[in-house]
């Protein structure tokens, strides 16, 4: 283990991936290795008191290492985060995101903006944080900076996102985690609100999906209603309809996608996220005869940030 001396002189910046619900803060050393981390409250949960949140968060750093420059991305530059960055057009390529990072406290603090298009289907689409992610993926697979890709990252709010050349090209957006919080906790189709066993969970998951593939052309809204006609035909055990409902959803959302990106033409989809939520969608994705290549957000995010921040530092 490092003596305090070299601790004390490794530590160079603090990478931060501030989202809507919680926020995770990584002190690095020069190279972008980490060295500590810690989490606190969401862009939500922040009130807008930015300020105090991150002094409070980082308070054991500083005292131990001095002030030190940081680089944020996420909700912390969005209209309800701590200064609200512009949308950098698609195509973007990290050179282009990494210019139009926002300052603050003299420079001291580096925001990254969020990107924008106009997907497939005219409308404008959004995203913050995932670029940063995506920027990681290429770090830590700079294979992928050839050729044309596809590129997952499944939560609240799913993107679908093309890269090309080393260049975020397109993004879709898919509420599906908002869709299933929103029907499990807020509507009458999924009465039981008791928790079904891991095994039974995830076979009521692979039966949902299943289903999708079954009747690939089936519209979701003809589907969700299963959701409460099972359990009461005991079809379905009750604690089992929210997996369900999470098959059906995860499902549609992967095949609608496949079907917008017939011209990416690749088995293999990236899936940046969560163990959990990777291994949701890999299941929808294999039923769709795709592959899944993963890797965890917060890897991502953190490869992602210290990549941006190196060119930020160079210019």
């Amino acid at each position: 283990m490092a003596d305090s001396r070299t601790y004390v002189s490794a530590a160079a910046f603090i990478a931060g991936d501030w989202g809507t619900t919680n926020s995770r803060l990584f002190l690095c050393d020069a190279t972008g290795d980490q060295i500590d981390s810690v989490v606190g409250p969401g862009a939500r949960q922040a009130h807008g008191d930015y300020v105090s949140v991150y002094d409070a968060l980082t308070s054991g750093w500083t005292r131990d290492h001095g002030v030190l420059p940081a680089i944020l991305c996420g909700m912390v530059g969005s209209s309800i985060g701590w200064k609200q960055t512009q949308y950098v057009p698609c195509p973007a390529t990290a050179e282009q995101i990494s210019s139009q990072c926002v300052e603050l406290r003299d420079g001291q603090i580096r925001i990254v903006p969020g990107l924008s298009c106009r997907n497939r289907f005219g409308a404008p689409d959004l995203m913050r944080g995932e670029e940063t992610q995506v920027m990681g993926l290429l770090r830590l697979t700079p294979e992928l900076r050839v050729g044309r890709h596809l590129v997952c990252a499944p939560g609240t709010h799913t993107k679908w996102i093309v890269i090309e050349a080393g260049s975020i090209r397109e993004i879709l957006t898919a509420p599906t985690g908002e869709l299933f919080a929103l029907i499990r906790d807020h509507s009458v189709l999924v009465e039981s609100k008791a928790q079904a066993n891991a095994k039974s969970a995830h076979a009521a998951f692979k039966r949902g999906v299943a289903e999708v593939a079954r009747y690939p052309h089936v519209q979701l809204l003809h589907r969700v209603f299963e959701c409460r006609s099972r359990p009461l035909m005991n079809d379905l055990a009750p604690e089992e309809s929210a997996s369900y409902l999470s098959g059906l959803l995860i499902a549609s959302d992967v095949r609608g996608a496949l079907e917008v990106f017939t011209d990416v033409d690749t088995p293999v989809v990236h899936l940046i996220g969560s163990n959990e939520l990777r291994d949701a969608y890999a299941d929808a994705l294999a039923s769709a005869g795709r592959y899944m290549r993963g890797i965890d957000g917060l890897s991502a995010a953190l490869a992602g940030l210290v990549y941006l921040r190196q060119l930020v530092e160079q210019r």
